[in-house]
């Protein structure tokens, strides 16, 4: 494994592992008892996230905030959208893995945000931010952007909770069922785009920014499509692909009519 990871270059054998090991606990020891001498502030020794960590997002798709192999600590934050109109509130899963979709993964916590102003789908905008500190404790914050408002989520020793056995199985299962999850997440985003591109549609539609001549054939149009949607998951990947091309092309003419 190790082998192929470093694009098959040959390893040094000489090393004992477990003396390595030992080496690295002594240093971060001292790094974290703050008295460090000469030679441990010339060596540098990371802790990394063993899995990647993430929420569920539309789709059922696992989407990655902090990745595999990331050092610690680390803070970085990603940007969440309503995904009905006026949605007042939302449940935020948190979960380690590297499989595309949500429920393949290991679910280490979840926290709702409530009090989201009323507004239209796609329009309320959630900050989540993941930070892992010195001690591997992972601190989700989310924050309302338009208020203000935050919750938060502290998952104490997350890096340990899954033993070497079941981090090994998931990133075997990773790669076994690679092909599998690509074909997975192509879907989904491509019934997302499609759903939004719905959404957009019936918008321009209430808002009256339409010409008179085109709102028989835009009422048409959308009405298909919802039916459609309405069973899309089924639907393979290039179908949901092809209507979304279509409905591309139906809004660039109302948009662009000439």
């Amino acid at each position: 494994m190790l082998h192929d990871f470093f694009d098959g270059k040959e390893l040094c054998k000489n090393i004992n592992p477990y003396e390595a090991v030992a080496y690295g606990v002594a240093i971060m020891a001292e790094n974290l008892s703050g008295e460090t001498t000469k030679i441990v502030k010339e060596m540098m020794v990371y802790d990394v996230t063993p899995l990647s960590l993430g929420v569920q997002t539309k789709g059922d798709i696992m989407t990655v905030v902090i990745r595999r192999n990331t050092p610690i600590p680390a803070k970085i934050s990603t940007i969440l959208f309503t995904i009905v109109d006026n949605q007042s509130s939302g449940r935020i899963p948190v979960y380690q893995g590297e499989r595309s979709k949500f429920t393949n993964n290991y679910l280490l916590g979840s926290f709702v945000v409530s009090g989201i102003p009323p507004a239209p789908k796609g329009v309320s905008v959630i900050s989540v931010c993941f930070e892992i500190d010195d001690h591997g404790i992972l601190t989700l914050t989310a924050k309302i952007v338009s208020t203000g408002m935050t919750e938060k989520l502290t998952v104490t020793n997350y890096g340990g909770i899954l033993s070497k056995q079941e981090v090994d199985k998931m990133m075997k299962d990773a790669e076994k069922f690679k092909l599998e999850d690509q074909q997975f997440k192509r879907k989904a985003q491509a019934y997302n785009g499609l759903d939004d591109g719905i959404h957009y549609l019936r918008e321009k539609i209430r808002s009256n920014d339409v010409p008179p001549k085109d709102l028989n054939n835009m009422h048409y149009a959308l009405a298909e499509m919802m039916q459609w949607l309405s069973q899309g998951r089924v639907a393979e990947v290039e179908e949901i692909e092809r209507r979304m091309k279509y409905l591309v092309n139906l809004v660039c003419r109302f948009i662009f009519p000439n």
